[in-house]
């Protein structure tokens, strides 16, 4: 699933190709795809004709296009494969093209493209947020916390709750109610790069030790940002198509038995959540009381 980088750089390139442009009409071809729009496929394209997007915004992993009176948002979630393409409105249609959204100046066109259908969109109002005074969020995603790179996001208060939790650190890390954006990849990265075991007990962890995990997570997603984001298939791409390249720069993720970059010890896989975490044992020591 895309992470807080590769939704960071949807978001950048929709603000290039759809701020400030009026909606001629939307097309919704596959119900799935806005299934949490309830009322339904035909209602999500009749309110959206005739507005003006705004500038998107994002947290975490959820991005959004606030509507002329800003009363209301497209809220977006791409889930597994979900993509959001720009270009000319004549080209062929994607094989698993779901919405296509047309605007009033005949430009380049909007499609939501998902191949595996878990990704949606929806119209949601806009909501005070409660972790940014004065700034407002859609109403689904009011709980979600803030992420590291929003300037709203506070670390002392993230300190404080990993200090409450009995958990581990990663499984806190990907508690989108604590801190939003970071999941499997990114928290292996962050991890390795903080020297801190997976399974450290949060309620064990120091001060300087949270901000360390901080900094490398934001280190982290700040470094993958600047090359498009993370690609392991072709699913995930920017508004252009295009792929990003930090999976070439990753230091854990994926390495299974590949030499640490720091010691050259073989990067250890193990299960966790159903998924798999990646550390080395040496610069990460598994804690004498891991939590999973």
């Amino acid at each position: 699933m895309p992470e807080l980088p590769e939704v960071e750089v949807v978001r950048r390139g929709l603000e290039r190709w759809t701020a400030g442009r009026a909606v001629a009409s939307a097309e919704v071809l596959h119900p799935r795809s806005v299934r949490r729009h309830a009322a339904g496929p035909a209602d999500f394209a009749a309110r959206l004709a005739g507005r003006t997007m705004r500038a998107p915004r994002r947290r975490g992993k959820y991005l959004w296009i606030p509507l002329d009176d800003g009363s209301e948002a497209v809220l977006a979630h791409l889930g597994m494969s979900g993509q959001l393409l720009v270009g000319e409105p004549g080209r062929e249609r994607e094989k698993h093209l779901r919405v296509r959204v047309l605007f009033e100046d005949g430009g380049h066109d909007l499609r939501f493209v998902d191949q595996r259908t878990f990704g949606h969109l929806m119209l949601a109002d806009l909501v005070p947020d409660a972790f940014g005074a004065g700034s407002t969020v859609p109403e689904p995603i009011v709980h979600i916390a803030a992420d590291p790179l929003e300037d709203a996001f506070d670390a002392e208060a993230f300190f404080r709750a990993l200090r409450r939790r009995r958990t581990g650190i990663k499984r806190a890390l990907l508690d989108q109610s604590l801190i939003s954006g970071v999941g499997n990849i990114y928290a292996d990265e962050a991890l390795w790069r903080a020297r801190l075991h997976w399974a450290r007990p949060t309620d064990t962890m120091t001060r300087a030790e949270a901000a360390r995990v901080l900094a490398a997570a934001r280190d982290v997603m700040g470094a993958a940002l600047a090359v498009g984001g993370t690609s392991f298939d072709s699913l995930y791409v920017n508004v252009n198509g295009e792929s990003g390249y930090f999976e070439r720069s990753l230091d854990a993720y994926g390495r299974r038995d590949e030499p640490c970059r720091r010691c050259g010890t073989a990067i250890r896989r193990d299960e966790f959540m159903n998924r798999s975490s990646y550390s080395c044992p040496v610069c990460q020591p598994r804690p004498r009381r891991a939590r999973y």
